[in-house]
């Protein structure tokens, strides 16, 4: 048993709205034989992990993955369950897992859940699976089962990867809010937010900050002298780039005083209770060793407080106690230091709620003048200090005094924090006690409290998880300062999926939305347009286009196409959208990534309605057998939302019956596109009219058009201004594109599955008839061989056929394409001419040459630029007449 590949799927996918990591497992050996064939294998495997007991597997309670174990299950699925079981272990919390056949004996998918915030490049998962493999194989073999070393690595891992506690905090509150969150890599920074509502956050830093206040803030001695001139109550010292000027300074305010870094950060090389000049100088050299200034400032007696500000206001407040250990009599100071280490709460950097003590020069300094070391057997009782700071980041811990805040006290951190000008704030005093009024300021040797740092970015641990007393939600105040109730955070969403239609739909959606003064973020498999210019040319129909769009904070709306490949192999780029399209289901890349029937693609396709939010809208074609089959069950599968359905045929049962119990409906009538809502019909646009729809007759851009329609009238888009930007619809590139060369038409389009060709080729009948049209043809490789000639007798439908191949064959063989197309024309239509050429450019020229005049060229490409460009050369010229002579008028209701 061995993995093969892995791919991280980050959005909503067709297995959960969570991320997941999809792992193809090889059985080899192991193929068709089950965990019962191995007497002994499940209580080995249960004595090596006995967590294995509370899986409930299908069985839906703890034990049933036991009960699969004994009655014989697949060795992938055990894989499976015994890496959910090890991320457990390390404090990696995860759920889900699933094993699927992917039609190739001993060959599996292994699908396993994934935080929601792990940097999607992580490779904890994979390597999770593969430790568990070897678990597995180590028990079937009889082997002790080893993997506690593999899995601390695992746990450090995880533990530098996963979001701190202030990330996850304003994450989940973000989330809690119904707020899109998405964290950035490995960092700290994360994305609030899609379009023009998006934020950003770093940890405690919003781009609401001003970075002017961070400088200040990072500056010890400026912020004091700026507070100092505000009236506000600061120790007094200043700065010393010398020794000597330290030693002045020394002199000057007399001993307690604190030594600390200039630009100094998380209590590091902080010095209090400097007393004398040799320890003022050995306080010096520490805190300049970094090449800083340093800062001497009078010490404060009183108590260690920080305050926390967002917004203007206190949120939070705690005490500060710096680390510290007491003894019991019988265990040395290193004893009694690594028992307190033990806490689950404590690791290393700010991981965790606490950090652990670490036994440093600056310990080893205090500790002498108390007059121990880390061999001291300290007596019970006796607190032995390891730190005179007390910030959480050098071991200290907390207690939370919220509700104990003075008002003066309150009232004089907002002001400290409006003068630095930071929207968020932590305040470090030193007071005799924080429920008391504010002592007046005199003197500086009568000073008894005041403020001592001010810090940007403040650590949020010591609010989110105290040593003692009450958790604050200081994440959910940061998102409220971010996003003060009512205040949105979402753009509307379209998403577009189906067999074909999915980039013309787009574009017309993008249009419609464009023309009710809309900055529009559209992608397509043309690329990505922002505000109606392309903005990178790509096939931007995956997950990370989605994102591009959603995170530009220039854009008011996002059109999404969105296509089966994304979705398999990367999951959806947004959580939720607001109308989903469903354009059509037809065979069409069957065979690939799993999808083997017409089955497997309508439940992926189905997710696109599935992410619709409650209240939204699923659109869906009413001409379409396959999405009529999913009004058969609309409560399990787009529960909570409306349906909206599009049709050419108005006479159809099910828009009628729609229509009569208030829903929604847009179709083709008496040559109008129309609206039926609220029980009313209301005429929209005369299908002569419509831009780019060769006066009705192009059936299928009728159909898009209706589904474009549906999505801008969900959205609020008037329908005197859906009509005019129907009509004024003509940048469809590749789609129904029409010109003209000498006395022969060119029709370029992108048909490549036997539905789409039918569809242009209903056209090509309408407008100039089959026997007027000569079709070169070309199809993807990566279709199995079945829908490839079920194409061709599509295109049998025409009695001169130019055949040439892809310059991307898609893994086949040379001339192995155009050979089966060649085939299966010859079966069906033995009287015919067929030729077969390499590429474009020799097939364009030839089918010019079968041409006469007045006939049609219905060019189908691979890709589109290499075709215009082609077509430009030979002197073709866009058509615009587009052959309106020839109306579609549909029935009444």
């Amino acid at each position: 048993m061995r993995i093969e590949s892995s791919r991280r799927l980050r959005g909503p996918n067709r297995y959960l709205a969570r991320p997941v990591q999809v792992t193809r497992v090889l059985l080899d050996g192991l193929t068709e034989r089950e965990s019962s064939d191995f007497p002994g294998f499940t209580d080995r495997l249960l004595a090596a992990f006995p967590g294995l007991a509370e899986h409930h597997c299908a069985f839906g309670e703890p034990g049933g993955f036991v009960k699969r174990l004994h009655g014989g299950t697949y060795f992938g699925h055990t894989a499976e369950h015994v890496a959910i079981e090890l991320s457990q272990r390390i404090g990696r919390p995860v759920n889900f897992g699933r094993t699927e056949g992917t039609g190739v004996p001993g060959e599996y998918d292994v699908v396993t859940e994934c935080p929601v915030d792990e940097p999607p490049d992580s490779g904890i998962a994979e390597d999770l699976l593969a430790l568990a493999i070897t678990g597995v194989l180590a028990a079937l073999h009889g082997e002790p089962v080893r993997v506690e070393d593999e899995l601390a690595t695992l746990r450090r891992t995880y533990e530098r990867e996963k979001a701190g506690p202030s990330t996850a905090a304003i994450a989940d509150a973000a989330r809690v809010r119904g707020i899109p969150v998405e964290r950035v890599g490995e960092l700290s920074l994360l994305r609030l937010g899609y379009g023009r509502h998006r934020r950003l956050v770093w940890a405690a830093l919003t781009d609401q900050t001003s970075a002017i206040g961070v400088d200040i803030a990072s500056d010890k001695e400026l912020t004091r002298r700026l507070l100092d001139e505000a009236g506000v109550p600061v120790p007094s010292g200043g700065a010393a780039t010398t020794l000597a000027e330290a030693l002045d300074l020394f002199a000057e305010l007399g001993p307690p005083v604190v030594v600390k870094p200039r630009q100094g950060r998380q209590g590091m090389h902080v010095f209090l209770g400097v007393d004398t000049p040799d320890a003022l100088r050995a306080a010096y050299e520490a805190a300049t060793a970094g090449g800083d200034d340093a800062v001497v400032e009078r010490e404060l007696s009183g108590r260690d407080y920080r305050v926390l500000t967002v917004g203007g206001k206190v949120v939070a407040a705690a005490e500060r106690v710096a680390a510290h250990v007491v003894g019991d009599g019988a265990t040395d100071v290193a004893g009694l230091i690594a028992r307190a280490n033990e806490d689950p709460r404590r690791g290393d950097g700010h991981a965790r709620a606490l950090t652990r003590i670490v036994v440093d020069d600056v310990a080893l300094t205090l500790l002498r003048r108390q007059g121990l070391d880390v061999g001291t057997v300290p007596a019970a009782g006796q607190v032995v200090r390891l730190r005179e700071n007390a910030n959480l980041s050098t071991g200290g811990t907390s207690v939370d005094v919220t509700d104990d805040v003075h008002p003066s006290v309150a009232d004089l951190c907002r002001r400290v924090a409006a003068i630095v000008g930071l929207d968020i704030a932590g305040l470090d005093l030193r007071l005799p006690s924080i429920a008391a009024p504010l002592p007046p300021s005199g003197s500086p040797a009568e000073m008894t409290g005041g403020v001592i740092e001010v810090n940007a970015a403040p650590g949020l641990r010591m609010h989110l998880d105290p040593s003692d007393g009450t958790a604050r939600d200081v994440g959910a105040a940061i998102v409220e300062a971010l996003y003060p109730a009512g205040t949105p955070s979402r753009i509307p969403i379209v998403s577009i999926t189906g067999t074909n239609g999915k980039t013309t739909v787009a574009r017309l959606t993008a249009h419609l939305l464009d023309g009710a003064g809309l900055r529009v973020g559209v992608t397509t498999t043309d690329g990505i347009a922002i505000g109606g210019r392309l903005v990178q040319r790509a096939d931007a129909t995956g997950p990370r286009s989605a994102r591009v769009v959603l995170s530009d904070p220039t854009v008011d709306a996002a059109v999404l196409e969105t296509a089966r490949g994304g979705m398999l192999r990367q999951g959806l780029g947004y959580d939720w959208s607001d109308v989903g399209i469903i354009t059509n289901l037809a065979s069409d890349h069957l065979g690939q990534d799993g999808i083997d029937s017409i089955e497997d693609l309508v439940d992926l396709k189905c997710l696109i309605g599935e992410r619709v939010r409650e209240g939204g809208a699923v659109v869906l074609n009413a001409d379409d057998p396959r999405s009529r089959g999913l009004a058969a069950y609309p409560g399990t599968r787009f529960e909570k939302r409306e349906i909206v359905w599009c049709g050419l045929d108005p006479r159809n049962p099910l828009i009628r019956r729609h229509w009569d119990t208030g829903g929604r409906a847009y179709l083709l009538a008496d040559g109008w596109l129309v609206e039926l809502a609220d029980r009313r019909w209301i005429p929209i646009l005369a299908v002569g009219e419509l831009g780019g729809g060769f006066g009705g007759a192009a059936r299928h851009l009728v159909a898009n058009a209706l589904a474009a329609t549906a999505a801008a009238r969900v959205l609020g888009v008037a329908t005197a201004r859906v009509a005019e930007r129907l009509r004024s619809f003509t940048d469809n590139p590749g789609r129904g594109m029409l010109l003209r060369l000498g006395g022969v038409d060119v029709l370029v389009d992108y048909a490549h599955n036997p539905a789409a060709i039918r569809a242009i080729g209903d056209l090509v009948d309408r407008l100039w008839g089959a026997d007027h049209a000569v079709a070169a043809v070309t199809l993807p490789g990566d279709r199995r061989d079945d829908l490839l000639r079920e194409s061709a007798r599509e295109v049998a439908r025409f009695d001169r056929v130019v055949i040439y191949e892809d310059s991307d064959r898609r893994g086949r063989a040379p001339g192995e394409v155009p050979a089966i197309l060649h085939d299966e024309l010859a079966a069906t239509s033995p009287d015919a001419t067929r030729i077969v050429v390499r590429t474009v450019d020799e097939a364009v020229p030839a089918a010019l040459a079968m041409a006469r005049p007045g006939d049609v060229v219905l060019l189908l490409y691979e890709k589109i630029e290499p075709v215009l460009s082609l077509l430009r050369t030979l002197g073709a010229e866009t058509a615009h007449d587009q052959h309106v002579s020839v109306p579609l008028i549909g029935a009444s209701v």
